[in-house]
């Protein structure tokens, strides 16, 4: 098989427990600009996509869609991040997840679901994602209470 810039690197990835469910993670360093995983399954039709039960559900395009949901396919793992160290590339009707940047060993590898998807299915139940989640936690700044300097006596 000829080796291209969309042939999945042989990098070591484990499924483990995430912040968001299970979630992919880095079993070693991971280059820049390095192709990680092809998101694949069977293609569904446009109505199918609206009766279908399945959480796996990538659009290539307004006629074609993969149903991701089968054991095999591991990318299906890869969890959202509004800011992602990988990306989803559609190349002929296939998605790649590539990285964005160096990943560090034991980091998870996420990526942007996209404006829609995030709208729809995440906005309502809140974001988990790392950035989002270290937000979260961070303790509100407290407003500095207005205190006067003219105090009055009684005598």
């Amino acid at each position: 098989m000829k080796k291209t810039k969309y042939t999945p690197g042989d990098y070591k990835l484990l499924v483990k427990r995430s912040i968001a469910g299970l979630g992919i993670f880095a079993g070693e360093d991971i280059p820049k600009g390095a192709c990680l995983m092809e998101y694949f399954g069977r293609t569904i039709s446009p109505e199918e996509e609206y009766t279908i039960n399945s959480k796996y559900l990538f659009e290539i395009n307004s006629k074609k869609t993969i149903d991701g949901s089968i054991r095999e396919n591991k990318a299906r793992y890869f969890n959202h991040s509004c800011r992602p160290n990988a990306e989803a590339e559609i190349i002929k009707g296939q998605v790649f997840i590539m990285s964005l940047r160096k990943i560090k060993k034991g980091e998870e590898v996420l990526y942007d679901y996209g404006k829609e998807y995030f709208n729809e299915y995440i906005k309502p139940h809140g974001c988990r994602c790392p950035k989002c989640s270290e937000k979260a936690t961070k303790p509100a700044t407290k407003a500095k209470a207005k205190t006067s300097t003219k105090t009055k006596v009684k005598a």
